[in-house]
Formats: C-alpha cells, sequence, structure tokens
C-alpha cells in the first residue's frame, strides 16, 4: 500500500511539473485546468513541508530521513519526467517554444525537490563529504549525472540514519544497565595543538556515548602546547580539582597522543599517582616520533622560529596563557621521549593500557597525517600518520587495533576528529568497551 500511495504521489508531482505542455494537451474547461492547477500546486507545497513523515523522535535523525526521501523522490521524478520530456516532444505535436519551456520549468521543479532534500542533509549529516555537495553545485542540470550525485549522497545519508537509529537503540537498551558507570570519573586528556573548546569536542562524539551509557566525564583543560612538565603540572591541577569536585578518590584518565605523556609525569612526578586509578593512552608516542625528528631536521630554525611566533599568537588569543610550539613539538623528538621513559617509570597501584591504531595506506587520512604516513613507513611495522605502532604499544599488555580493509584507522580517527562512520570499526563503542573494561576491573 505504501508503495501504491507512493507511485500515486510521483504521478501528481511528474503532473504538476508538466502543467504547460498539460494546458494544451489535456482537452477540458478553463475552469477545471484552473483548479487542476492550484490542486497540483496545493500538493507540491505540502509534499515539501511533510516530506516523508516523523520517522525517528531524534530532530537530526528526522531532518536526515526527510533529506534522503526527497532526494530519492527528485531521482525518481528526474527518471519519469525525463521520459515524459521525451514522450511530450515525440508524440505531444507542442510548439518547440512551448517544449522548451515546460521542459524547464519541470527540470526546475524537479532540482527544487532535490534542493531541499540536500539542504535537510547537509544541515544534519555528517557522513556525506563536502565536495560530493560541490559537484552536485556544478553538475544538478546535467542529466543521469544529477541522478548519479543526488544518489551517491542520498545513499550515504541513509547509511547515516541507519546506523546512527541503530545506536540510540542500543543505548537504550543497555541504558539501565549503565556499562560506562565507573568507580571513579573519566579524565579525558587532549594532545598536542588542541584545547578542550566546547563548539569543537576534541573527542567528537565520544563523550555524549559515553554519559549516555553511565559515564562520569571531565577534561584535562591543559594548554594546546607546551612542555610535558607544565602540561602535567596543569593536569596535577585540574585532577585535584575533579577530586574535590566530585568527593571521589581517584580519576580514571583516557589521554590521547601527547597528553599520555603529560598524565604519565603527573603521575610519575608529580605525586598523581595517589589519585589516579588508571591510565589509558591512546596512540601516544612514547618513544617518540620519527615524523617530527623528521620535519625538524629539514626545517630551518628560521622558519621554526616563524611558526612558533605564529602558532603562539593564534592560541593566545584562543584562550592560552603561555603556549609553546617549539617546547611541545621538541618533547615529540625520540631523544627527548627517551630521556622521559628513563625518569618517568610507571608508578605502582596505577592500571596502565596503551591502545594503538594504524593506517592501512596515505589515503586513509588528509593532511598532515598522510605525509606522515609515507615518512614514518620505513621506521616501524606501521604507524597512525603520526606514531609509529612500537612507539605507541607501552607497557603490559598493550592493544593493537587491527582493522581490515585498505583504509586502516588514523591518528585523529581515534578521536572521533572528523565525526566519521568508518566501516568495520564504530569508535564509539570502542571508547564503550574501554570504559566498561575499567568498570569491570573496578576501577
Amino acid at each position: 500500500m505504501r508503495k501504491i500511495r507512493g507511485f500515486i504521489g510521483q504521478l501528481f508531482l511528474l503532473c504538476f511539473c508538466n502543467i504547460i505542455a498539460l494546458w494544451e494537451l489535456i482537452n477540458v474547461g478553463t475552469a477545471l485546468k484552473i483548479t487542476a492547477i492550484i490542486a497540483l500546486s496545493l500538493y507540491f507545497i505540502l509534499f515539501l513541508a511533510i516530506a516523508g513523515g516523523k520517522q525517528d523522535s531524534d530532530r537530526k535523525l528526522n531532518r536526515i530521513a526527510k533529506g534522503t526521501f526527497l532526494t530519492g523522490s527528485a531521482n525518481v521524478l528526474l527518471c519519469l519526467e525525463t521520459a515524459a520530456m521525451i514522450a511530450i516532444a515525440v508524440f505531444g505535436g507542442l510548439s518547440v517554444w512551448r517544449n522548451i519551456a515546460n521542459d524547464i520549468f519541470a527540470m526546475f521543479f524537479c532540482a527544487v525537490i532535490g534542493f531541499f532534500g540536500v539542504i535537510r542533509i547537509a544541515v544534519s549529516a555528517r557522513q556525506v563529504k563536502f565536495y560530493w555537495y560541490i559537484i552536485l553545485l556544478f553538475t544538478w542540470y546535467i542529466p543521469i549525472v544529477n541522478i548519479v550525485v543526488l544518489s551517491k549522497i542520498r545513499r550515504v545519508a541513509r547509511n547515516e540514519f541507519r546506523f546512527e537509529q541503530a545506536k540510540q537503540d542500543l543505548d537504550n537498551m543497555r541504558k539501565e544497565n549503565e556499562i560506562c558507570k565507573t568507580r571513579y570519573p573519566i579524565l579525558m586528556v587532549h594532545g598536542i595543538f588542541f584545547r578542550d573548546w566546547q563548539l569543537f569536542n576534541y573527542w567528537g562524539r565520544i563523550p555524549k556515548e559515553l554519559v549516555r551509557n553511565g559515564a562520569e566525564i571531565y577534561y584535562g583543560n591543559q594548554q594546546s602546547a607546551n612542555t610535558v612538565e607544565a602540561s602535567a603540572t596543569e593536569l596535577k591541577e585540574r585532577i585535584l580539582e575533579v577530586i574535590k569536585e566530585t568527593g571521589a578518590e581517584k580519576v580514571n584518565i583516557i589521554a590521547h597522543s601527547k597528553g599520555g605523556l603529560d598524565s604519565r609525569y603527573a603521575i610519575s612526578r608529580l605525586g598523581m599517582d595517589k589519585y589516579v586509578a588508571s591510565l589509558t593512552t591512546i596512540n601516544t608516542p612514547h618513544y617518540g616520533c620519527k615524523f617530527v625528528d623528521n620535519i625538524l631536521s629539514k626545517v630551518s630554525d628560521g622558519l621554526f622560529d616563524f611558526v612558533d611566533r605564529k602558532y603562539n599568537k593564534l592560541f593566545t588569543v584562543m584562550g592560552d596563557t603561555a603556549p609553546s610550539f617549539r617546547k611541545g613539538v621538541r618533547e615529540l623528538t625520540f631523544a627527548s621521549c627517551e630521556k622521559f621513559n628513563a625518569e618517568t617509570p610507571n608508578a605502582e597501584g596505577v592500571y596502565y593500557h596503551a591502545v594503538m591504531s594504524q593506517m592501512n595506506s596515505a589515503k586513509s587520512a588528509g593532511f598532515p597525517l598522510n605525509i606522515g604516513y609515507m615518512l614514518n613507513k620505513s621506521h616501524g611495522s606501521g604507524n597512525d600518520g603520526l606514531v609509529t605502532m612500537e612507539s605507541g604499544l607501552w607497557g603490559e599488555n598493550p592493544l593493537k587495533i587491527e582493522h581490515k580493509g585498505k583504509r586502516g584507522i588514523s591518528h585523529g580517527d581515534m578521536i572521533d576528529l572528523f565525526r566519521e562512520n568508518i566501516e568495520g570499526f564504530d569508535v564509539r563503542e570502542f571508547f564503550v568497551d574501554i570504559v566498561k573494561d575499567l568498570k569491570e576491573k573496578g576501577f
């Protein structure tokens, strides 16, 4: 029945799009024609307004669903309209100018339906790459090509809708279990060149997913770039703040990239082992970053100083009090980390767990990680575009993420930087499992 209603609706839209031709082709009274035009126009407006109905309680997902419905309708209508244009031109017996006017009118309103659908998708869907919208902008008037591009956008958006809806259903089913409600709160510590901004969460969609499943989340709030010692001192103050605010005895730290080194320093050398139950490092360069060594060996002091000044000025405006690009970068060299490891052993009584991923090709990520991947290829068994596999696997029982396929998982993918649903690796569920494991271990 639903398919029949959809087919009838498409016929009404087809009639509306071909009003100019039908005015001449249908032999009925003028009053009836005007009535039909008004009715079809109202149907068209109503169709745009309530397209697809309400398919989900979540507003964003509902917009995606409506967007995919409209783009799908536009594609079907484009196919029907192409056939109708040929039939009218061959058998209609209309003048050339009336045929042209009808074709322009029809294609315009087909485009309107597609436009409304694409706008809904663009403001709500995260998985459709921006370049597809650019391609559509330059090809929407080209027959067949416009159908192919619209179909691609619709397919990606529809997959996102289904994926997110399934994740919502999963969260709803296990909500009462609070599988991420750990004994101690979670402190998430960012890496270098970022801050914990409210408008752009460093950890992407991960924190919300953890909170949905019972986790209590806090952020490190250290500056974007500085020495490990300086960042660790800021972390020490933050740990004590969280302890005071929550009344908890300790915290569980999940740290990415250089944040793992900052956390290790705070735990082992600033007395925070008394207040930290566990440290999970994500793609942290424990043994240094060959990518950084390669860059520093090729960059002149003048250029390095220039970048340092510009970076520090920018991030001072963005909230840092005393950032240092130069000091932060130099802390990631092989020699610096070798010295750091000798002076910073793991603290007794703290549970350490290291996680490391790798890219499978330079196409797995954009600049600069694609360049880093190529530069690091000769330095280990694999890398994430910045850190080699050997550098990230620290301590006992580290976890190496094996991602089958050509893509692999980059340094940015591990913090959901681009909010991308990667086939074969659900980063949000991965972190749920990490925190669930901490809970099961009594942390």
